[in-house]
């Protein structure tokens, strides 16, 4: 090859390695509408103000509710119904161990979400790590962890009545999590479902969505230098673009990271960042940027096969400094994001070199 034709090749890989799009999950996120003016009154810390407080689900007064978790399915009425859980403002952050389960609901994807209490009246409501899907059947099921036993309620319409099915069943054999804890769970599209634990033990279900389930090898998280294993938590996992993925939050160095498989099962990879809140990743369409203190529980909502929104619990402030009572709060943000283009470029990375 002369030395004209070498200098040609080099100058084209180079453009196609700087065209190439970005593979980290960050950069897919997109700027939030603005429903309502941004408000500097609103609850909280500077660094989350001016904000739209009718983005996601909040408690505009902080006088009576703290909102986490936050899991959106659009129903057959065209509606938005979110399924999260709340504790008494007055209480404080630490009086989540005692929050109930509750449905909201919303004409837009990004709200606002109007709460409309308890979806079941059972067990005292009580409620945390709240999640949902749309079963293969055409109902619906949540599933609660962490203060409940992987306990499931179904419902063939998202407005109830909703019926206790018990808790999951699972082989203990390799369960190595302290119990069912921030468990996040998908069905499969070649039948079944799939749970990712706190920790990162996949279980596998290849029947029913109360199991029995069986854990399928040793956590999937990678080993990242400068991460403690046991500050991991807040998984989501969700089917896309033909791949599984994982989110996973490692609260001690506040970052969240991206993984995704073939089969949901063997050989999880680490793609990159997933978000970090000292970046400005939150952010409206006039440039206005938000940085919460905390952004925790991330859940994903998907239209045609690929996420178009993320989901949010966020605090302003570092939780043992809301004390009840006083200017900080949490709420359920919704943040836009680009899936199709993510898993364009993940297929893009993923194609052999001709």
């Amino acid at each position: 090859m002369n030395r004209h034709l070498s200098a040609l090749v080099f100058c084209c890989a180079a453009a196609t390695a700087l065209a190439a799009p970005p593979t980290e999950l960050i950069d897919y996120f997109r700027p939030m509408p603005i429903t309502t003016p941004l408000s500097s009154a609103a609850w909280g810390l500077p660094g989350v103000l001016p904000r739209d407080v009718n983005n996601g689900l909040e408690d505009k007064s902080n006088k009576s509710w703290c909102y986490w978790d936050g899991k959106i399915l659009k129903g057959k009425d065209g509606r938005y119904h979110m399924f999260a859980s709340r504790w008494p403002e007055q209480e404080g952050h630490h009086a989540w161990g005692r929050s109930i389960a509750i449905h909201a609901v919303s004409d837009s994807v990004t709200g606002p979400y109007v709460d409309k209490g308890p979806f079941f009246i059972d067990h005292d409501s009580k409620g945390h790590n709240v999640t949902a899907l749309e079963l293969p059947d055409g109902r619906y099921a949540v599933l609660l962890s962490e203060t409940r036993p992987g306990d499931v309620y179904i419902s063939s319409s998202l407005d109830g009545p909703w019926e206790y099915q018990g808790p999951i069943q699972y082989d203990r054999d390799g369960f190595t999590d302290r119990g069912p804890s921030n468990w996040s769970i998908v069905a499969r599209p070649e039948g079944g479902f799939l749970i990712v634990t706190r920790h990162g033990l996949i279980l596998l279900s290849t029947g029913s969505i109360m199991g029995p389930y069986k854990v399928q090898g040793k956590t999937v998280y990678p080993d990242v230098p400068g991460l403690e294993f046991r500050t991991a938590e807040d998984p989501v996992i969700w089917y896309s673009g033909g791949r599984y993925h994982i989110v996973v939050n490692w609260w001690s160095a506040r970052k969240a990271y991206h993984l995704t498989s073939a089969d949901g099962i063997h050989d999880w990879k680490l793609v990159g960042l997933a978000y970090d809140p000292r970046v400005d990743f939150i952010r409206y369409t006039d440039g206005t940027v938000n940085r919460w203190t905390k952004i925790e529980r991330p859940g994903v909502y998907l239209e045609n096969g690929h996420v178009t929104h993320f989901t949010f619990a966020v605090i302003d402030s570092e939780k043992d400094d809301d004390k009840g009572g006083d200017n900080h709060g949490s709420k359920v943000i919704v943040v836009p994001f680009d899936g199709a283009a993510l898993d364009a470029a993940l297929d893009a990375t993923a194609a052999p070199a001709p």
